[in-house]
């Protein structure tokens, strides 16, 4: 195995597993129903931060954190991904708690169609005929999806572009995933801090309240800082065009914890449309694996 195909595999495996994550998230988000959203978004950002830390002190690199949050050339590229990370967490979990998984498993629908059009567009990368047949019968699926949620769309469509930004932002900053992540979160935990205050000045914030609560709201700190390294390593390793196809991962589970945990209800739209999608995916993929077959004799 080359250098290039072993850190093609860390990047599928490191995309698997944050997708996967990312999947699964409402199911946790839901135990925290009762809390207020954006406290809950800024308690991710000040408990992640800890953990972040923690994580580079551990591996001594602390020093390179120092030296990114004093490189303007990355601090403004880095701001930029932390607004965007933002916006898309506050969005996520309002929508989570709010009873709208599907409407948030749209927008991670529609985002692996907005990287593979800023994969083309901004990096010049190239898609294989296959390739647009797939991304095309996906893309179908996805605006009869989006046809039978109008009410809803802006969430989707706030998912959708401000994490395909936030991928595109982080694959073109030269910054290890960690570090970066450690400046996005310490960029966020001023604001954190002061939303917090103000909270407890205004009713009281749910930290504190009792110990599942509190227990659930530092533990969003792994939830979140887990999934966004792996992200993060998948982002620097593998197009953007193959990093949106594999993030079907993620809204596919999400919708299935709305239809099949949460009580949402299916739609026959909804239905056809998540067929397409994976039908898709399918051609993709095979695609991919007979892109591999043709690439392996050359490599020998």
């Amino acid at each position: 195995m080359t250098q290039a195909e072993a850190e093609a595999r860390r990047g599928l495996l490191a995309a698997i597993g944050a997708y996967g994550l990312w999947g699964l998230l409402p199911l946790f988000f839901r135990l925290l129903h009762h809390v207020d959203p954006t406290e809950i978004v800024t308690q991710r950002v000040l408990w992640s931060l800890v953990l972040i830390l923690g994580i580079l002190a551990a591996r001594g690199t602390l020093p390179a954190f120092r030296a990114a949050l004093g490189n303007r050339r990355l601090v403004l590229p880095l701001a930029g991904s932390a607004v965007m990370i933002a916006i898309n967490w506050l969005t996520y979990v309002w929508a989570v708690n709010d009873n709208h998984v599907l409407a948030a498993s749209l927008g991670y629908f529609l985002n692996p169609l907005v990287n593979v059009l800023l994969g083309v567009l901004v990096l010049k990368e190239r898609l294989r005929r296959a390739q647009l047949l797939a991304i095309a019968v996906a893309a179908a699926g996805v605006a009869i999806l989006a046809a039978s949620a109008l009410t809803t769309l802006w969430i989707s469509l706030t998912l959708a572009f401000s994490f395909a930004f936030y991928g595109l932002l982080r694959k073109l900053t030269p910054v290890a995933p960690m570090t970066g992540l450690g400046v996005e979160t310490a960029l966020l935990t001023p604001l954190a801090i002061a939303y917090l205050l103000w909270e407890a000045g205004h009713g009281g914030i749910g930290f504190g309240q009792d110990v599942p609560t509190t227990a659930l709201l530092i533990l969003a700190g792994g939830v979140t800082t887990v999934p966004l390294v792996l992200f993060a390593m998948a982002a620097q390793r593998l197009p953007m065009s193959t990093l949106g196809l594999m993030q079907y991962i993620a809204p596919t589970l999400q919708f299935l914890c709305g239809i099949l945990l949460l009580g949402e209800r299916l739609s026959t739209g909804q239905m056809l449309s998540f067929g397409l999608i994976w039908i898709g995916l399918i051609l993709f993929a095979s695609d991919g694996i007979a892109a591999a077959r043709r690439r392996r004799p050359a490599a020998v």
